[in-house]
This record gives C-alpha cells, structure tokens and sequence, in this order.
C-alpha cells in the first residue's frame, strides 16, 4: 500500500486515507473486498488539530460623522420595480426638503438624481451629500469618474459607462464647484434622515409628485 493523503472527517475522529494499489502478479478471479474494490482503505490514527474556523467577514461600518463646515444633505432614490416608476429625494436636517418623479426609471437613475438635484439646489457654499448608495459615494470619494474620464467614458470591463447621461452633467458640477464632498450611510438602519428621503423618494414614486417643503 502507499499513503495518499490526509483529512478530517469529524471533530472526534481523525482518518488517514489509504489508497488500495494493486500489486502486479496477484491472483485473480475471486471476488474482491468492498473496501479494495472501492479504492480506498480508511485507517483510524491519532486525532489531529481541528482545522481553523473561518471568521465570518465584517459587516462595512458607517463612516463616522465629522464636523462639517457647510450644508449637510441627505438624499434618497427609490423605484417600484426596476425599470419602473421612480422617486428621488434630499433633505437638509432642520432645513428644507425637496423631492420629484419619474415615469420609468431605475433604483440607480434615482439615486445619481437625487444627489445631482441636492447639489444643484445648494450652490452657496460647501456641501456634502449623505447617501446610502455605494453607487454614488464611491464614484466620487473613489475617483471612478476619472478613469471614466481618460478612457472616454468606457468603464474598466471596456463597456460603455451606464448612465451617462446622468453621470456627465453631474461630474461636470461637481468638479466645476469644487466643494462638494460625499459620505455614506447604511440604510434601514434607523437613521432618522435617511429615513426621512425614503420615505419622499418612496411616496414620489408612487405618486408621480413632486414635493417641497420644510423638515422637522
């Protein structure tokens, strides 16, 4: 016989795996054990180390919330279907909210537009846009838009980057300001202003109605 390889097939049992070889020259012609004609032989040795347990992988943390010397505005995109209708969402805490619709859109559409609009609406000084979508967060705080840049709007797959149409204007204001920075935060988790845009950009959505006024 000869030693194959090793396994742990139970916390209490440790088994060595033998391979059954055929020896050249054998009698033939009876029926061969169970074990030999499966191939392998499991022979019980000493218990070995449990193998490590995999941690399980970290859940992404919020980022902290620092001192912010400008308007801080919270924005929200939602779709009753994906394609379907759409309703986006910003709001500044203790400050005004605004929100609209679209016929057919997509959660993604949403979101770029309800950042898009907030920053348009607060052209008075630095501003920094609190989403809860990686999607928009990321393109900013990341540095996606310049690669989209140098490769003419191609993304690193070598497609077409979706959503331009969206995204260009939006580069282009926020570069131009220069004063617009990004944060995210999870949402559902309870935070009463990302709660708040859910809820307009969900109620937009469902009702093909814009809405301003004045939260709490």
């Amino acid at each position: 016989g000869e030693w194959d390889t090793e396994t742990t097939l139970a916390p209490a049992t440790h088994v060595t795996f033998r391979r059954a070889i055929a020896t050249p020259g054998a009698p033939s012609g009876r029926r061969a054990p169970q074990r030999a004609r499966l191939g392998w032989d499991a022979v019980p040795t000493a218990r070995g180390p449990r193998p490590a347990a995999r941690r399980p992988r970290p859940a992404r943390a919020p980022e902290p919330a620092v001192p912010f010397d400008g308007v801080v505005v919270y924005t929200d995109g939602a779709c009753l279907g994906n394609p379907g209708p759409g309703g986006w969402a910003w709001a500044v805490p203790g400050g005004a909210f605004a929100s609209g619709a679209e016929a057919r859109s997509t959660n993604q559409r949403m979101e770029i537009t309800a950042a898009y609009e907030a920053v348009r609406a607060h052209s008075g000084g630095p501003v920094q846009v609190v989403s809860d979508s990686t999607y928009v967060v990321n393109c900013f705080r990341d540095g996606w838009w310049e690669g989209w840049l140098k490769r003419g709007w191609v993304n690193t797959a070598r497609k077409p980057v979706a959503n331009r149409d969206l995204w260009e204007p939006f580069v282009e204001l926020v570069r131009a300001r220069g004063d617009v920075s990004f944060r995210w935060v999870k949402g559902h988790s309870g935070h009463p202003m990302n709660d708040l845009v859910d809820a307009l950009a969900v109620e937009a959505a469902q009702t093909q109605r814009p809405r301003v006024g004045t939260s709490a």
